[in-house]
């Protein structure tokens, strides 16, 4: 009952409260938008590593391939928006197949290949310019629909959607950490030699990991095109989508399902509003700073802390 309670008060917070008392103040609603975008694909990367077991350098490539999918599709084939997010997650997950060959791989060798396959696709997108315009990139993306009068466009309409995605995808996660198949995900992080022995079909369950997680970050990045209108092969599949989620994601507690998503808000709406204006310029340096203070005093993250410290508090009192 406890949990519940909690969850409601969460959900009547973010849904009711946020709109109505920042819902005025458009920089801070896309600066919460951003973190949101942010903690989507940092849930997405966090799934792969903690339930598939690897360690992904090129989730650019999802973010990227989503974001042209919907911007192509809405555009020239006059797809609605919201099937376009939709078919922004598939088409991630079908270059996600392009990369299954490389499950065979561990460790580093797999997240550099993975990180090849971002640079592969980023060319692509570059030289096919009778689809993406190429370097010149796309402009003027249709934004979020009017739905029943309600105008999805506005900061608070992008706020609600990118919120109601990111919440359904901790869903799905918890789903499939409660399933048998989230158990053999966690045994094989002991044993994948013993998992196999006893019949789990490991490449198998990676795989869908793999699919899963390519899914949530391509639904993010067609979000996100959507949001600003614009794309263009140096920013869709830029780098630091992968390295600030990888940092909010384990500052969080990536072991955890709700850490990425606090780590994302966290992480960046402190950068934004605080360590920005003190350090307009390398104010990111701070961040890994921050981040290799927090592996050393908790390599669990920020909800590990906060767990250890109300432990400690209980065991006081």
């Amino acid at each position: 009952m406890k949990f519940n309670i909690t969850l409601v008060a969460t959900l009547l917070a973010t849904y009711i409260l946020v709109p109505l008392l920042l819902g005025g103040d458009s920089y801070v609603m896309s600066l919460i938008i951003a973190s949101l975008i942010i903690g989507g694909i940092a849930l997405s990367w966090a799934l792969l590593g903690n339930l598939g077991g690897m360690v992904s350098f090129g989730h650019a490539a999802f973010f990227g391939v989503g974001a042209y999918t919907s911007a192509v599709l809405t555009m020239q084939y006059n797809v609605p928006v919201f099937v376009g997010l939709v078919l922004g997650g598939v088409g991630a997950v079908l270059s996600a197949v392009l990369m299954l060959p490389v499950l065979r791989l561990r460790g580093p060798y797999f997240a550099l290949a993975i990180l090849a396959y971002a640079h592969i696709f980023r060319i692509v997108a570059t030289e096919w310019t009778s689809v993406t315009n190429g370097a010149g990139g796309i402009a003027s993306i249709p934004s979020l629909p009017t739905v029943f009068g309600y105008e999805f466009s506005s900061r608070t309409g992008n706020y609600l959607v990118i919120l109601t995605m990111v919440l359904l995808f901790a869903w799905v996660y918890d789903i499939i950490r409660r399933s048998p198949h989230g158990l053999a995900l966690r045994a094989m992080h002991d044993s994948e030699d013993a998992t196999r022995v006893v019949g789990v079909n490991n490449t198998l369950l990676k795989g869908l990991m793999l699919l899963v997680s390519a899914f949530m970050c391509g639904a993010v990045g067609a979000f996100n095109a959507h949001y600003i209108n614009f794309l263009e092969p140096d920013y869709a599949f830029s780098a630091l989508w992968v390295t600030i989620p990888i940092v909010a994601a384990i500052f969080g507690g990536y072991r955890t399902i709700t850490g990425p998503l606090i780590g994302a808000v966290v992480v960046y709406l402190v950068d934004q509003l605080f360590i920005k204006n003190i350090m307009p310029t390398g104010h990111q340096m701070i961040l890994g700073v921050v981040l290799v203070v927090m592996i050393i005093a908790s390599p669990d993250g920020l909800l590990g802390l906060i767990r250890k410290f109300m432990r400690k508090k209980d065991a006081a009192a």
